[in-house]
């Protein structure tokens, strides 16, 4: 079996969330969905969890954070272009998803931010290797950060 990842999200509409992330490109798992949890496919070694809030809470004692307050993860998704990050994103606009900050082009690098429906960070990106092998050889991609 290969190493695989399950990223379990809180989620205030199941039903919702699922066709948020259904117009993101993602697939489905029916076998492994009902009304408390919608497993999303995005490869066949990555997925998302849509747990309902209540359901979500019997797997933790901690309180679960409003994420429309309360940063608790930010994930990238790769992508081969920036027209796909582009499409994801506008995907994500068009099914009620909130654009975080405007996009990030550094060349080697490009990048957009979005939110669903319950404040889960995304930064889907796109990345040229060779391109920011040679920035970081150069010295160039790392910046210091400002105190």
């Amino acid at each position: 079996m290969p190493k695989m990842i399950f990223i379990n999200l809180p989620v205030t509409d199941v039903a919702k969330s699922t066709a948020f992330y259904e117009a993101l490109g993602f697939e489905k798992n029916a076998q492994f969905s009902n009304e408390q949890a919608s497993m999303m496919m995005w490869s066949d070694t990555i997925n998302i969890m849509l747990l309902a809030r209540p359901f979500y809470s019997t797997f933790t004692p901690k309180e679960i954070a409003d994420t429309h307050k309360t940063s608790a993860t930010l994930m990238a998704l790769s992508f081969d272009s920036r027209a796909e990050v582009d499409a994801v994103t506008e995907a994500a606009l068009a099914a009620g998803g909130k654009e975080v900050h405007p996009p990030e082009d550094l060349g080697f690098m490009y990048s957009r931010a979005f939110e669903d429906f319950d404040g889960h960070g995304f930064g889907p990106m796109w990345m040229d290797v060779a391109a920011a092998t040679a920035a970081d050889a150069a010295g160039e991609l790392h910046q210091p950060i400002a105190e």
